[in-house]
């Protein structure tokens, strides 16, 4: 991708930018080189009347997947949406369209991760036709078409089903919002589907809805 940055101290304005201020934050945090920025008293301060935040990260809620951390990024940064398996309801696509209508953000990063529990639950639910009980359930139907798309074409490795649920659920926001698919249509928002490896820390992006990869 075209590493263009905006000005230190700025807020990235488009989607290329924003992108390439998370990929340096996750390079630094690979590197055990966090900065740790606007976490700082004065910048607690200054956010507490108004955000502004750069990016939408819509994410597993696993807890070794904090957006911030991996991403190396502080306060008013990142406008952050968790569900296990990064699944989609009415909340999710509200939370989007607020990100992106009302506070202007010009990207968002749907972030998978490898050994997902929701991932795993519904690959054993489709290879046993067993179900779990409960609102668990809900999670696992919602992540099914990922597994069944993966392997349409024949076994696909639990990497790769991982990574069609990220590209399925950034298709999915772009189909059931019309905002998002608006703008993404205007080239002011971009969608961004990557993959984090636990042990390694690296995203990797696998999708790029209106944005130019290289």
């Amino acid at each position: 991708m075209n590493r263009q940055r905006p000005q230190p101290g700025t807020r990235p304005t488009t989607p290329t930018e924003a992108w390439a201020v998370l990929a340096a934050g996750n390079a630094r945090f690979m590197a055990g080189e966090r900065e740790h920025p606007n976490q700082d008293v004065n910048q607690r301060a200054k956010l507490a009347l108004k955000q502004a935040p750069f990016a939408v990260f819509f994410g597993c809620a696993d807890s070794r997947v904090a957006a911030e951390i991996i991403f190396d990024q502080g306060l008013g940064d990142l406008f952050v949406v968790r569900t296990a398996g990064h699944v989609v309801d009415s909340s999710v696509l509200g939370s989007m369209e607020f990100g992106v209508g009302v506070l202007g953000i010009p990207l968002i990063v749907v972030l998978g991760h490898d050994s997902c529990g929701a991932v795993n639950a519904a690959v054993v639910a489709v290879q046993t036709g067993e179900m779990p009980t409960g609102y668990v359930r809900d999670i696992v139907e919602r992540v099914t078409p990922s597994v069944l798309s993966a392997g349409k074409s024949g076994e696909a490795t639990i990497d790769q089903i991982e990574a069609e649920h990220v590209r399925q659920t950034a298709r999915l926001l772009a189909e059931r919002s019309h905002l998002l698919a608006d703008r993404l249509e205007a080239g002011t928002v971009g969608i961004i589907g990557a993959t984090y490896n636990l042990r390694e820390g690296r995203a990797r992006i696998v999708s790029a809805l209106g944005l130019q990869t290289s």
